[in-house]
């Protein structure tokens, strides 16, 4: 006959199990079964997305209901993780103080091609500009150290460069609008988003700022700092350890010199694999893993080795 301490030994190991099964299933990344842009329920049908015949996301942590307005601060990323871990921590205390209602995407490009920072901005805009109205284009080695930068909701005149030529420690030309660059949800669009002709580091920001123009916008900068060249930011980049993709291949830099009206946010080629929602430091953010596609005829550019190919077809 069992005896009651048996039967509560066995009700306990049975709740132990139950429980270790929902935790780990809690942490298991979403399958890309699931994926899918954000949805705000209050936004006008046939708004921009992601993807079609793919169901609305019911909730989400951090729409910011009761904000008049949403930053999505969108991160291009690859291999920055010591860089991410101190990026997300101060960047929360830093927007927290401003009372600026956002969420931090990590756009971590999982590909084999080279990097392109434009393509993963305009990725993160389709998954987020449903329920975020303003992106902050924004470096991860580049930490605000001024409070008197305010990350506010641009005007109707067009984007605010928030890192600009009189404050950011490297770049110091007139029509700079790289580093941390703040633009409406129907700006982006107007702009048909940035090249994606971009592989490799550089230009595509001076290729932004052609737009910007051509879309008869222009570039607003905070006004009135006190600080200077040397102390308006942290530039945690260690250009020894993190060595710049400067490579240009083929016909490259004759045709990144140009402004691109073909491409852009309306036809952008990639696949999300995974989005995970993970903490640092406490910080809820999301990663999306993206995988980016190259038509190497266009640009071969995206591959001067000509093996990244096939390398991310072993991936899918």
């Amino acid at each position: 006959m069992v005896n009651i301490s048996t039967i509560n030994w066995l009700f306990v190991c049975g709740l132990c199990f139950c429980l270790g099964g929902i935790g780990v299933l809690s942490f298991m990344p979403l399958s890309s079964d699931c994926i899918c842009p954000l949805s705000n329920p209050l936004a006008k049908a046939g708004a921009v997305g992601l993807m079609q015949k793919v169901p609305p996301v019911e909730k989400q942590p951090h729409e910011h209901k009761a904000a008049a307005h949403k930053m999505a601060l969108l991160v291009p990323f690859r291999d920055r993780f010591e860089e991410l871990l101190q990026f997300v921590p101060h960047m929360t205390s830093f927007l927290r103080r401003q009372n600026v209602a956002h969420h931090i995407f990590v756009l971590n490009q999982v590909d084999r091609f080279r990097f392109n920072r434009a393509s993963l901005i305009n990725v993160g805009f389709h998954f987020a500009s449903n329920v975020y109205d303003y992106i902050a284009m924004h470096d991860v080695d580049l930490l605000p150290l001024n409070d008197q930068l305010l990350y506010e909701y641009p005007s109707d005149l067009g984007p605010l460069h928030i890192a600009g030529p009189k404050l950011h420690p490297k770049y110091h030309y007139d029509n700079f609008v790289g580093g941390i660059l703040l633009v409406r949800r129907e700006h982006f669009q107007q702009m048909n988003g940035m090249s994606n002709q971009y592989w490799g580091w550089g230009l595509e920001d001076d290729e932004f700022f052609v737009r910007i123009r051509d879309a008869g916008l222009q570039v607003s900068r905070p006004q009135n700092i006190k600080t200077g060249t040397n102390d308006t930011f942290s530039h945690i980049h260690n250009r020894h350890h993190r060595k710049r993709d400067t490579q240009k291949c083929f016909n490259q830099k004759e045709m990144t010199r140009k402004r691109d009206h073909k491409t852009g946010l309306d036809n952008v080629k990639y696949k999300i694999l995974k989005v995970h929602e993970l903490a640092i430091d406490g910080v809820d953010v999301t990663i999306l893993n993206i995988m980016l596609d190259c038509d190497v005829n266009k640009t071969p550019w995206c591959d001067c080795s000509g093996t990244a190919a096939a390398a991310s077809a072993v991936q899918t």
